[in-house]
């Protein structure tokens, strides 16, 4: 279980700001694909947006939960139809982010 801090969290909060969304949930939902992908990117980049479009029926929250829990992340921010989630890397090379993070603990 990951935790974080309020600067952490501020941090990371401020540095998803630019980032475009990923990933685009319609009106299929959350499928095990749609995890896997997210799964995926988070391995890479750490940080992620999504966003649920109009035409679906799930709630985001209950969304950003389910996949924080699946993947063994954390929701940094749900705002709008939009969540950001956040997950360090395994991989030495993808851990920019992370580094960054863990000198604010």
């Amino acid at each position: 279980m990951i935790t974080l801090n309020k600067a952490q969290t501020k941090f990371l909060r401020k540095y998803s700001h630019n980032l475009k969304p990923l990933f685009q949930m319609g009106k299929l939902g959350l499928t095990d694909v749609f995890i896997e992908q997210v799964d995926n990117a988070i391995e890479k980049r750490e940080l992620i947006k999504f966003v649920i479009l109009q035409n679906s029926d799930e709630d985001l929250d209950d969304v950003a939960n389910k996949i924080a829990d699946e993947i063994g992340g954390v929701i940094i921010q749900t705002i709008g139809s939009t969540a950001i989630l956040y997950r360090p890397s395994t991989k030495e090379k993808y851990q920019e982010i992370s580094q960054q993070v863990n000198r604010l603990s």
